[in-house]
């Protein structure tokens, strides 16, 4: 069911007429997409960030960097399949032998052995990059409530990125949604250094910043970009 899915939504995302990414196009929505963020960086500043900051400070950086990882380790699965879509049979080898490894010589991802073996970590690769790939044009910025920044290409790509995870097989629900619990504020508590370099206007930074961070990952860094050490 989830692989008829990938595939009907690639398919319909490619017939898709969507806007170009010139300048004057790229946020047509911005008065909506400022009310969205205004909405996401209300619920952010009071209630996951201050969650964010005390599990940074209770938990030991060795811990929260292997729960990272562990995360990470997990992502490795949504990469494979869309190392394969994309047609980047190598990097699919690698990222495979890199799941594989941390899974079980890494504890589960806590440790990440792999690297250490000659398996660097990529970039990352999910199903809006693949369908840059395949040629759908990213069209307008948009926010989403909740989940932030994105594209009219890149939104609805997140539901197959979901029905890939593993984490989303789990048929416990308390336990899954714990789990997804973790991982939000793990990421969160990841990104609150990268929070100093926004200046100026909060909004259109990190439009800027994520519209950026997308044309590097889907060209594979063959772009200047001065956030690569951040994730989105």
């Amino acid at each position: 069911m989830k692989w008829t899915m990938l595939l009907l939504t690639g398919v319909l995302l490619s017939g898709q007429v969507l806007a170009d990414s010139s300048e004057e196009t790229q946020d047509p929505w911005e008065g909506f997409n400022r009310k969205v963020f205004v909405f996401n960086d209300t619920l952010d500043t009071y209630s996951l960030k201050p969650i964010a900051k005390g599990y940074r400070a209770i938990t030991p950086d060795p811990v929260e960097d292997g729960i990272s990882r562990m995360f990470s380790n997990v992502g490795e699965i949504v990469n494979v399949v869309n190392d394969l879509l994309q047609g980047k049979f190598r990097q699919a080898g690698n990222d495979t032998g890199r799941f594989l490894v941390n899974t079980t010589i890494g504890l589960v991802g806590f440790f990440d052995v792999a690297d250490d073996l000659g398996m660097p970590k990529n970039e990352g690769e999910d199903f809006g990059q693949t369908l840059g790939v395949w040629g759908v044009e990213e069209g307008p910025y948009v926010v989403l409530p909740f989940l932030g920044p994105s594209t009219l290409r890149d939104g609805p790509a997140k539901i197959v990125d979901f029905l890939v995870d593993p984490i989303s097989e789990i048929d416990h629900v308390p336990t899954r949604n714990q789990i997804y619990g973790v991982d939000v504020v793990s990421g969160r508590a990841d990104l609150l250094k990268a929070e100093e370099l926004i200046k100026g206007d909060k909004y259109s930074f990190i439009r800027d910043v994520y519209l950026q961070r997308r044309e590097y990952l889907l060209k594979d860094g063959n772009v200047e970009d001065d956030f690569g050490d951040y994730g989105e």
